[in-house]
């Protein structure tokens, strides 16, 4: 297994073996970062798919000093905002496509074990079932600057790079995402919770 500085160097000389190793390296985590903005698996796979093509097509313009991983995310973000504008922002999603659990990559990875509690399981499985429903009602680029912030985690100034703007705007956007967010998730929980039947009573 070779770095992926090492990975690059070969694919740009024209080594499709390299190439595919790198995608064996980063699918996974690319893959992640599909279902957290398209919301459901086959449009996260055929948003990866693209991605890795588009990266293939453009890996001659990388330069090798900076992280392919960021690179390949920055081009994963910028393809899915592409195509959200080219639908005008109007392709339905599925709120009730049913969430993968055979997806190597998938969110499930990022949960702690729950050591079989079968409650905590049901509880933590619909907690991220209205994380994934309520980051679907965000407009794009807010929800495209809280999965790289707040899910993946990269820094405010990779954020700005990534999505070709200001620090100042990555800021005021994530400010106003999180606030969109968690007003969201309130509703949400509040509806749910009346949609129960009380104690004792029948649906």
């Amino acid at each position: 297994m070779h770095d992926p500085k090492t990975l690059v160097l070969k694919a740009q000389s024209n080594d499709l073996g390299a190439f595919e190793e790198l995608v064996n390296l980063y699918q996974n985590k690319v893959y992640g970062l599909c279902l957290h903005l398209t919301g459901n698996p086959d449009d996260a796979q055929d948003l990866a798919q693209e991605a890795f093509i588009r990266a293939y097509k453009a890996l001659g313009r990388f330069r090798n000093e900076a992280d392919f991983g960021t690179w390949i995310h920055r081009i994963t973000v910028n393809v899915w905002l592409n195509l959200q504008r080219k639908n005008n922002g109007r392709k339905p999603v599925s709120l009730d496509e049913p969430y993968p659990s055979d997806k190597s990559g998938g969110l499930q990875r990022e949960v702690a074990a729950l050591d079989g509690d079968p409650l905590q399981a049901l509880e933590e499985k619909e907690f991220r079932g209205l994380v994934r429903t309520t980051l679907q009602s965000l407009s794009e680029e807010h929800r495209a600057v809280l999965v790289l912030r707040e899910i993946q985690g990269y820094s405010y100034e990779e954020v700005s790079r990534m999505l070709n703007c200001s620090l100042g705007t990555v800021k005021s956007r994530l400010s106003r995402a999180r606030e969109a967010m968690r007003r969201e998730m309130t509703k949400r929980s509040r509806e749910a919770g009346e949609a129960l039947p009380a104690a004792g009573e029948s649906r």
